[in-house]
């Protein structure tokens, strides 16, 4: 005769059996439901639409393809004009979260997480059932779960776009040994294996997701969308005409304040063409999210170190400097720009409406990024985006970095604010010859002729989904 089991063995086996039934029955149901959702995809981020422009390269991309696109996310800032008039997109918001301030701080993030889980699952049930849905990470947590049992639901396959890893970036605030940090990456390794198909934007990516994550993903590059190019001269005096009305870098330094003049441009009054005038300033560009990851004190003080070298008398241009972007660390960095003492530098921070970015960027006579990524394996997009606007840009170094700058060709890479003075210093001595390296960057950038998003995707992403489902 066997030996009885343990005392809760037969109030543990109902439990078991309940549980693998209902797995069954979401399996079958998710077999027999798939034929359904042909055609539409549901393209979602627990983040900001508006600031999450891959998310939106895909819904375009999709829609392009006539697939009905669910682009579902938080509606903080309006995202760009081609997404809102597309006929194949529909915006789904999901409610934000506001602050939870009750009890300690561990219990309120646990709070966030559970409340989360339930908004975004309501919303992912509420949606037409979609064959796919692709899915950015980070933030993972809770949303790949709650997205693999919305798909379980629906019977449809789950795509994860790994943009970085959401555990490392939780690390820059709590240190990787953490035990917030080591559950957000059990969890993102575990839930991450349940995905059918996986998009990154590294092969060092890829390579760590196989060897950490036993994760097979493709590498799909950012790549610059169709609008990020060149601005033509005309565009370029109406762009600084509109800012100067609210930002006084933008404004002439002297002259007739009613003329037709900006601080880079005019308009000649005889032949009606727009004209760079001798002596104008540099236009040094930077966006940025304002976050843990990207630290802006290094761009502050190199500029402290360039109005140094005028001081002692180098031959370099003013310099205006635009840093866009919006982001919790904000505040925190006008106040340090506030408290800067500089007379031929002047810094603006404004928040750029999503036609109006580019456009920046194709008038810039510089870029610099100081996006440090949190695992060392994913790539600014931001410079991806000047370099389509044939921008050349000087880059803060970390591990995957030449994948996408090579020093020398299309810009510099820097490891500290002094390594950047020198690169300003040496790039604005002559800024406006052809002979000058800006102009070499650029011509090396002309000449590359990038593979633009709508080309790398259908290369890329479309064989993974099929002509038929």
């Amino acid at each position: 005769m066997a030996a009885p089991g343990p005392w809760w063995w037969p109030g543990l086996w109902p439990v078991v059996t309940g549980a693998l039934a209902a797995l069954l029955f979401l399996l079958l149901w998710r077999r027999q439901r798939r034929a359904g959702g042909a055609g539409r995809v549901c393209v979602a981020v627990l983040g900001d639409l508006g600031r999450s422009p891959r998310m939106q390269y895909h819904a375009l991309a999709l829609a392009r393809h006539g697939r009905e696109v669910a682009l579902l996310g938080y509606l903080q800032t309006r995202p760009h004009p081609d997404v809102l008039h597309s006929e194949n997109i529909r915006l789904v918001p999901v409610a934000e979260l506001g602050g939870l301030r009750v009890g300690p701080k561990l219990f309120q993030y646990v709070l966030k997480v559970l409340v989360q889980s339930v908004q975004l699952l309501y919303t992912l049930l509420r949606i037409d059932q979609p064959s796919y849905i692709l899915l950015q990470n980070p933030p993972g947590l809770p949303s790949i779960a709650v997205a693999w049992v919305a798909g379980l639901w629906w019977g449809s396959r789950l795509i994860i776009d790994w943009h970085n890893y959401g555990y490392t970036i939780m690390s820059l605030s709590h240190g990787r040994s953490h035990p917030l940090v080591l559950i957000a990456k059990w969890y993102e390794k575990l839930f991450g294996r349940l995905s059918d198909y996986n998009l990154c934007v590294t092969d060092a990516m890829k390579k760590d997701l196989l060897v950490n994550f036993k994760i097979k993903a493709v590498t799909l590059y950012d790549k610059p969308a169709s609008y990020f190019k060149e601005t033509p001269l005309d565009l370029q005096h109406k762009l600084y005409m509109k800012l100067a009305e609210d930002y006084e870098p933008f404004k002439p330094r002297a002259g007739n304040p009613s003329a037709d003049r900006s601080a880079f441009t005019e308009r000649d009054g005889k032949s009606g063409n727009v004209v760079k005038p001798r002596g104008r300033p540099a236009l040094l560009v930077s966006s940025t999210s304002w976050t843990e990851d990207e630290d802006f004190s290094v761009l502050l003080r190199a500029l402290e170190d360039y109005e140094r070298f005028i001081e002692e008398g180098a031959k370099l241009p003013a310099l205006v400097c635009v840093i866009t972007g919006k982001g919790p660390l904000k505040d925190y960095y006008n106040g340090l720009i506030q408290k800067l003492h500089l007379k031929h530098i002047q810094i603006c921070t404004p928040w750029l409406e999503a036609e109006d970015y580019p456009l920046l960027l194709g008038s810039a006579d510089l870029g610099v990024c100081l996006h440090k990524s949190s695992s060392g394996l994913d790539l600014p997009m931001k410079v991806v985006d000047m370099f389509g606007c044939c921008l050349p840009v000087c880059a803060i170094h970390f591990e995957c970095l030449h994948e996408l700058v090579k020093h020398n060709e299309n810009g510099l890479i820097f490891r500290d604010s002094k390594e950047l003075a020198e690169q300003l210093k040496m790039l604005f001595l002559d800024f406006t010859a052809s002979e000058g390296k800006l102009h070499s960057f650029r011509e090396n950038l002309r000449a590359s002729r990038q593979l633009r998003w709508d080309q790398s995707w259908d290369q890329t992403v479309l064989p993974l989904l099929g002509n038929k489902e």
